[in-house]
């Protein structure tokens, strides 16, 4: 079986799929060459750098499996791949801690002002006297979306000492310990932050919009390290300039790489979608793989 490795995976994957396959690693190449180089694979493995689409499939006639080292398909058009009759793989629990410790990483870097501590000291800035933080213990947590990695932040902040809350658009049976299962309105007004752990479908997409930031506690926290597309940008925008909320951290973006106006706000704290991006997580999800395409016909 040709296996084109499309984005770059852990070494050792790549060495264990060779022993049977003819694996073409293609993770540095162009879209052109990317497209050049599907013509005759049975199998291509993707992370989110390449788009998965109808110009995609047209080009790989051959094509059995698309496999991708991460959570969910957003960049795979799944319609066009079940009527060619291909076969998705991907591997969700792979970065469920690495994802989980972003999120505690990033709300304590909006708690302490730690972006803007180091941004003002490269500008020649001594900001102590400014950055007078809080600290998590005792403070309200709000997980929106309940899965894997919501419920990994739960228990990592939990350790730190925080009150957590969670809703998830599955209801009350997805509630475990250490969150206490609440309405949606309930944790928006209770919480001194919330995070966002949800996949992005049609009802998901916009979900957090200026309706939903005008009844967040006033000075919350948003931090955001599921996908770009749930947040309204435009309404965190003006979020942030009114003072409705306090800050905000993004790992995810509606398009990436990202250049808007949140990266004119001193109380954002931006990094570059790399939730899932530990040497761990990336073994983790790439040797998961091995296992999956391995159980496949031909794998």
């Amino acid at each position: 079986m040709k296996i084109v490795v499309c984005d770059a995976i852990d070494a050792e994957a790549i060495k264990a799929l060779s022993q049977n396959h003819h694996v073409v690693d293609k993770s540095k190449a162009s879209r052109q060459e990317l497209l050049d180089a599907i013509v005759d694979a049975d199998c291509v493995i993707v992370r989110s750098r390449t788009k998965v689409d109808r110009e995609f499939f047209e080009r790989a006639p051959k094509l059995k499996i698309v496999a991708r080292a991460g959570v969910g398909l957003d960049n795979v058009d799944v319609s066009e791949a079940n009527k060619r009759g291909i076969k998705l793989l991907n591997t969700p629990e792979a970065p469920t801690n690495a994802a989980a410790e972003l999120t505690v990483g990033l709300l304590i870097a909006l708690f302490r002002g730690i972006a803007r501590g180091d941004r003002g000291i490269r500008r020649g800035e001594w900001l102590k006297n400014e950055l007078l933080g809080e600290e998590l213990a005792g403070k309200t947590l709000g997980i929106i979306g309940y899965g894997r990695i919501g419920r990994q932040v739960a228990k990592l902040a939990s350790c730190l000492g925080m009150h957590v809350l969670a809703w998830d658009i599955l209801g009350e049976s997805i509630s475990y310990a250490p969150a206490s299962y609440v309405k949606l309105e309930e944790l928006l007004s209770q919480a001194d932050a919330v995070t966002l752990h949800v996949p992005l479908t049609p009802e998901t997409r916009g979900f957090f919009n200026a309706e939903m930031f005008s009844k967040l506690k006033q000075g919350a926290y948003l931090v955001n390290a599921s996908r770009g597309e749930v947040v309204d940008e435009d309404a965190l925008y003006k979020a942030l300039k009114d003072g409705r909320i306090r800050g905000a951290a993004l790992d995810v973006y509606s398009r990436e790489p990202y250049s808007g106006p949140l990266t004119q706000l001193e109380n954002v704290v931006l990094t570059p979608h790399i939730g899932a991006n530990t040497r761990e997580a990336q073994r983790k999800a790439a040797l998961q793989l091995v296992e999956l395409i391995t159980r496949e016909p031909g794998g």
